[in-house]
Order: structure tokens, then sequence, then C-alpha cells
């Protein structure tokens, strides 16, 4: 089976206990949408992460469920939310949340998934002092994710930004959810805290490489692949490491920030990114990071789940969209 296969075959449990556990009840549109990002689908990587933890030290999927629906609600309230402040209209091919049922109704949508997330989690069956952990770790991430799309958002309105702020920004807004899918999959898994922490680094190192090549593939993924316009970032004025490292060397790009720009300005810029090495000075970076993260797996015992993580680590950046 190849990797996109085994992650079916455990999301698929998933899915279904999304249907239990978070069902469509009174009031019913709140929860409709409240659902409607999550039964658009998604990759599911988070929730697979976190069960291929858990078999890893040999638990069982049955067993963290709740944990990995819970994992994903809090992925999905970030997403409802960030397509407000961003005012971005459409995810994952349709209308955002906002625009079907107003920023106030996403509000409330996105504030539910948080909630019914926690409570989600506390179902699950196993030791207490292990589920209070899990319920740390999450709150924790919860407030760091939040941390950084504050950052993010400051960006916007900075001259310049460096890459430990970018990194700091990513690691924040971006890969402490994957680091908290690991970690709370060993820990409910029984894992000892050693191993639950390298699992915890793993998750965090490869979320940051995953960020990093997602802002490789804005520029090298050509929109009918890519969904989006090439270059979207830098006509939006996103800070980057591509573009920090550009404006780090001198680089001078008219479209940055420049919503007007043509397609032709935008694909210009784009070509002097790859001349002065930028993108492949990100691509790179991402690539050692996979790897570091990959390292991090040698606290595993040898099993066909370990090879899957490492295969999902890999996945970050082969992906093309």
């Amino acid at each position: 089976m190849t990797l996109i296969d085994e992650i079916k075959k455990r999301t698929v449990h998933v899915d279904a206990s999304i249907e239990d556990m978070l069902p469509v009840t009174h009031p019913e549109e709140l929860y409709k949408a409240s659902r409607y990002l999550v039964d658009a689908g998604g990759k599911r990587l988070r929730p697979a992460v976190l069960i291929l933890a858990a078999e890893a030290v040999g638990s069982t999927l049955e067993s963290v469920l709740p944990a990995a629906v819970a994992v994903e609600l809090v992925h999905n309230f970030t997403l409802i939310h960030d397509d407000i402040m961003d005012k971005d209209d459409v995810r994952r091919g349709m209308p955002a949340v906002h625009m079907k049922w107003g920023e106030a109704g996403a509000i409330l949508a996105g504030d539910t998934l948080y909630s019914k997330a926690f409570e989600i989690l506390s179902r699950v069956e196993n030791e207490p002092e292990r589920i209070l952990k899990c319920m740390d770790v999450l709150s924790r991430t919860c407030t760091e994710i939040c941390e950084g799309q504050w950052l993010d958002m400051d960006f916007e309105r900075r001259d310049r930004v460096t890459e430990s702020e970018y990194l700091e920004m990513v690691e924040k807004k971006t890969s402490v959810l994957y680091a908290a899918a690991a970690k709370i999959g060993g820990l409910l898994g029984g894992a000892s805290d050693e191993v639950a922490e390298a699992l915890s680094e793993y998750g965090r190192l490869i979320g940051i490489g995953f960020q990093m090549y997602d802002d490789v593939l804005d520029m090298i993924t050509p929109q009918e692949v890519l969904g989006k316009v090439r270059g979207s970032d830098l006509k939006e004025g996103k800070y980057t490491l591509i573009v920090i490292d550009a404006f780090r060397k001198g680089v001078e790009l008219e479209v940055f920030g420049r919503g007007s720009a043509t397609q032709d300005e935008t694909e210009n810029a784009v070509k002097i990114l790859y001349e002065c090495g930028s993108i492949d000075f990100v691509q790179n970076l991402a690539i050692s990071y996979i790897e570091e993260g990959k390292a991090k797996l040698d606290a595993l015992e040898d099993c066909p789940e370990k090879d899957l993580l490492l295969q999902i680590a890999d996945y970050m950046i082969s992906r093309n969209y």
C-alpha cells in the first residue's frame, strides 16, 4: 500500500468518529457551520501522525481515536479563523465558512470546534495522569498557535522581518500542532517521557519543514496544480523566508505587497528569486529540517508504523500542493 493508502486506512476511522463525536444537533446551523470545513476533507495528516505514533509504541488505533479527532478539530478551528483574518474567501475549493455563515457565525463555528476538541479528548480511556498531560499539551499548543497568528499579522505592519522571527512564527503557527499530535499519540500509547519528547521534536521539525516547503510551492507550482495564482504570497506581501533571504541579499522586489501586480510581473519576480538563490536556499533548509526530524525517530523501535512516520516526513517535501 502507498503512504496515502495507509493514511486513509486509519483516517477513515477518524471521519466516522467525527460523525459520532460531533453530530449536527440543535442549533443545527451552528453545527453545520462547524462541520462544513471538517467534512470537506483534507489530508488528515495530523490525526494520522497521532495514530501512527501511538501504534509505534504499542497501542491501537481505536484507543486514541478521540485524541485524533480532537487534533483534527483544532486544526480546522485555526483554518476557519485564519480565513476570516486573512480575508480569504475560498478554502479547499469551496466558499470559506465566513462566506456562507458570516463572520460572526464563522467565529462561533471555530470556537465550537476548539471547545469540542477538549471535550472529546477527555473521552479517551487511559490513565488519568496521561490524559492530563495530553490536555496540557493541547491547551499550550492552542495558545502558541494564537501567538504565531499574532506574529504573522504583526509582520504585515513591518518593513522587515528576520529569519529568527519567521522561524518563531512558523513553529508556533504551524509546527506545534504536528508536535502535539505526535506527543499525544506517544503519551496515550504508553511511551516514556523521553520517547514522547522525541516524538514531539519529530513533529516540530517536520512541521517547520512543511511550512517552508509550502512557501516554496507557492513559487514553483503551476496555478492549475496549486489551486491559486503562483507567487500570490509576493503580491499579498507575506514575509516568507524566501522573501526575507532575498531582502537580506539586497534584492529588490517591486511586486511585494502590490496586489495589483500583473501575473507577468509576478512571474518575473519569481524568476529573480530563483536567480538570487533564495528559493533553493529555503528548499534545502526545509530538507534539513525534515532530516533532523526523521533522526528523532531513532528513539522508536523499528516497526512498520515508524517507517510510515518517516514516509510522512519525506512527503512534507515531496508533495506538489
